[in-house]
């Protein structure tokens, strides 16, 4: 059984502009004392048709864990825009948050991205190169998706 439990994620800042950082409020339960630190990771996917788009926007170390319930903002910067294929910048894209214990990785929450023009002659007609400063990124939170890996937590 996991020895650690995401009870709640809530996006911060939803919809923002492009670049504005990605915040989340994540809430967990510990169920024991864990001695190692917990790594948390925010990666965005560039593209469908390749990981080598995927950018690790942020991680950050948390621990040792005392059991109980424990809450935190975990805040990132937009993504490397010279990273995202062009093609690829509007539309729909993922963001997911990661959980690894000693190096496990034993939870995923994968969110839906909207990255569009605000601007209706934009949205419209969009231009051959994005114009990031004029888009929206909407992040689908009342629909993420959650696995779960078992691993040793030993």
């Amino acid at each position: 059984m996991a020895k650690v439990q995401v009870t709640n994620v809530t996006v911060l800042d939803n919809p923002t502009a492009f670049f504005n950082p990605f915040q989340f409020e994540i809430t967990f339960e510990c169920l024991e004392d864990l001695p190692d630190d917990l790594e948390w990771k925010i990666i965005y996917v560039g593209a469908a048709s390749s990981e080598t788009y995927d950018q690790v926007l942020d991680s950050v170390l948390v621990g040792p864990v005392p059991a109980g319930r424990h809450r935190f903002v975990f805040q990132a910067d937009a993504p490397d825009t010279s990273k995202i294929p062009a093609e690829d910048v509007v539309g729909v894209t993922v963001v997911l948050l990661t959980c690894s214990y000693k190096t496990s990785e034993f939870v995923r929450v994968g969110y839906y991205v909207n990255n569009e023009y605000t601007d209706p002659e934009l949205a419209e007609n969009a231009p051959a190169h994005p114009v990031f400063e004029k888009l929206q990124r909407n992040i689908l939170a009342s629909n993420p998706r959650v696995t779960k890996f078992k691993i040793n937590w030993d």
